[in-house]
């Protein structure tokens, strides 16, 4: 019975041998170091594959032992040897040296570094739209005459407006207000000496060579106050686009800049972050009071609208020895 013992344990460690002699492979590994989800752990990636460094502590003194850096080492994958996660096929490595970059003479990589860069851009744009809006202010001993005196002067108003702004204006009443005019004298109540009606109307049109034009002609027709006058950009995608555009070339230029001062390359961008596009601000005309009649036509400069954009980019650079 024993000496049956002794030749079923003979037989098993000769089946061990022959096992660990069939898959234990000696081999050299090219790739790049990574860290492992394992405790203390490192893998080589090399392509799709991954192994598992199980003597990774004897070369984590050199200084070209970094995440990202490329070597090669050579040794003998351990397929009988389990890990808690099993990251990579188990290798343990009897040499390791860094890859040099570029050929004869090229350094040793330090590692890889992340920068983060911000890019900024002001896009100017024509305005392709004005907004104007007009008032007729009247005023009568009582409700009545304010309001049937503003509403001939506000039809006439109406009329030209459209004529003069042409086909393509949207023209539409903004406000109407009717409230009475107080007088105020020391020691006695208000007393009410007549009313004051305010029918305004606003006009958005395309065609920006109208609006002197309208201002004019609804002057003419018996507006008497303008409540404001601005240019802004109703199509503003492709300015938008642009700002954007330029705003993230200027952070991989400074991206590109950083890696260059640091004798290292850029490997990738990492992260891309709009910050925001600024619509454009419209640009507004002083209010002013608006003559019955003008001897010239009303001069209007339009000027240009600025669309700012920022971006925030993350990028990865690869750093060469200093």
């Amino acid at each position: 019975m024993k000496r049956k013992l002794i030749i079923i344990l003979a037989a098993l460690a000769l089946v061990t041998l022959f096992t660990t002699q069939v898959f234990a492979k000696e081999m050299t590994v090219e790739g790049r170091l990574q860290k492992t989800v394992e405790p203390g752990g490192w893998v080589i990636a090399a392509g799709n594959q991954k192994y598992l460094i199980l003597n990774s502590q004897r070369f984590q003194n050199e200084k070209w032992f970094a995440e990202g850096n490329e070597v090669e080492s050579s040794g003998e994958t351990k397929p009988d040897v389990m890990t808690t996660y099993m990251e990579g096929t188990p290798f343990e490595a009897r040499t390791m040296r860094p890859l040099a970059q570029g050929g004869a003479g090229a350094g040793v990589l330090v590692g890889l570094t992340k920068v983060s860069v911000t890019g900024d851009s002001i896009v100017h744009a024509q305005p392709d739209t004005a907004i104007l809006t007009v008032s007729v202010v009247t005023q009568g001993r009582n409700a009545l005459e304010a309001q049937q005196d503003n509403a001939n002067r506000s039809d006439a108003v109406v009329k030209a407006l459209k004529s003069a702004a042409g086909a393509g204006a949207e023209v539409k009443t903004s406000g109407y207000n009717l409230q009475p005019i107080r007088a105020y004298k020391e020691g006695q109540p208000p007393t009410i000496t007549g009313y004051e009606a305010r029918n305004s109307v606003t006009v958005t049109m395309s065609d920006l060579t109208r609006v002197g034009t309208v201002i004019d002609a609804t002057a003419q027709a018996g507006s008497n106050d303008i409540a404001g006058i601005s240019f802004t950009l109703r199509k503003d995608r492709p300015a938008r686009d642009q700002a954007l555009t330029e705003a993230t070339r200027e952070a991989l230029s400074k991206a590109q800049v950083i890696a260059t001062a640091l004798a290292g390359r850029l490997v990738r961008i990492v992260e891309v972050q709009e910050e925001g596009v600024q619509p454009p601000r419209p640009i507004y005309a002083d209010q002013f009071q608006m003559k019955t009649m003008s001897a010239a036509p009303t001069p209007i400069e339009v000027g240009t609208l600025d669309i700012t954009s920022r971006v925030q980019l993350v990028a990865e650079i690869e750093v060469g020895p200093r």
